[in-house]
């Protein structure tokens, strides 16, 4: 049996993908308010999890049910291209995703059974007969779900030992989960030609690039001041200043974008998102804040 190159599985796997849900579990951890001293080697876990071993299963599951899509759209992928034979991607799919579970064990029950929804959501957004990602209303709720608000919640329950974080933690996952709605349909928009020929109905197909990339932005920056005025409400107004002034930051790409979306799609992406995830630890920190103030 040919086996595929280090090279193929390292690419099939895609480490640059990894850093959203390990951004957002840290951000869990800070907003939790619990010591950091002592808990390094139970962090490490978490980001461990999160990133190298959830979301890289994520990745080989999309890429073994993609393959037929990616030969039209990105056929230097590893399947398409015939670097990764045979039907070596499904093994790795599966492999990565028995060693996530044995893995999330050691975070304690709570670790567990997040990690088993992460997975079942990467699998249900990939694979027949959900295939989640047909309809990119629901395939990119899913992956946001998954890469920003279960990650986010993990990281704080795990430092809670396995209690459930409050409210206030879980609304700020709740509105950056629904900002990175917008976030994965900016994915969406290098796909539109395979998307439409192989039935595929991303945001961009549904409603034309123009429409989509202007509800791409909508979604990114609407829960952007919920999180603003929240953190307001909570009285934490510096912390809501950086939220809003990283969210204005973002204005000047999503201009470009809405007139570009197609070219555009990979800058906002690249220069956008960091300002994004930068808003949420801005806000983690401000949860942390407020709960050790008297």
């Amino acid at each position: 049996m040919q086996l595929p190159q280090a090279s193929a599985v390292a690419q099939l796997l895609k480490p640059i993908t990894w850093f959203p849900p390990m951004w957002a579990f840290a951000c869990g951890v800070v907003a939790s308010g619990q010591g950091l001293s002592g808990q390094t080697w139970l962090i490490l876990l978490g980001l461990v999890l999160t990133g190298p071993l959830v979301c890289a299963s994520s990745q080989a599951v999309n890429d073994w049910f993609d393959r037929h899509v990616d030969a039209i759209n990105e056929p230097q992928r590893p399947i398409p291209s015939g670097r990764m034979p045979g039907r070596w991607g499904l093994y790795i799919a599966i492999l990565w995703t028995g060693l996530s579970v044995l893995w999330s064990w050691q975070l304690g029950i709570w670790g567990f059974y997040a990690t088993l929804l992460g997975l079942t959501l990467s699998w249900a957004y990939s694979a027949p007969p959900l295939r989640l990602k047909a309809n990119g209303w629901w395939g990119n709720a899913a992956c946001a779900l998954s890469y920003e608000g279960l990650a986010w919640i993990t990281g704080a329950a795990v430092m809670l030992g396995g209690a459930m974080p409050d409210m206030n933690s879980l609304a700020l996952a709740l509105l950056y989960s629904l900002g990175a709605h917008g976030i994965m349909t900016l994915n969406d928009f290098k796909s539109v030609q395979g998307d439409a020929r192989m039935g595929v109905r991303s945001l961009p197909v549904q409603l034309g690039v123009r429409r989509a990339a202007v509800v791409a932005c909508l979604m990114m920056v609407l829960p952007q001041w919920g999180v603003v005025a929240y953190l307001l409400h909570l009285d934490l107004p510096w912390h809501a200043s950086g939220v809003f002034v990283l969210s204005l930051a973002q204005w000047p790409l999503m201009r470009r974008f809405v007139d570009q979306p197609v070219e555009r799609a990979l800058a906002l992406s690249a220069l956008g998102v960091p300002l994004y995830v930068s808003g949420m630890m801005v806000s983690a920190w401000g949860l942390r804040t407020w709960g050790a103030l008297p």
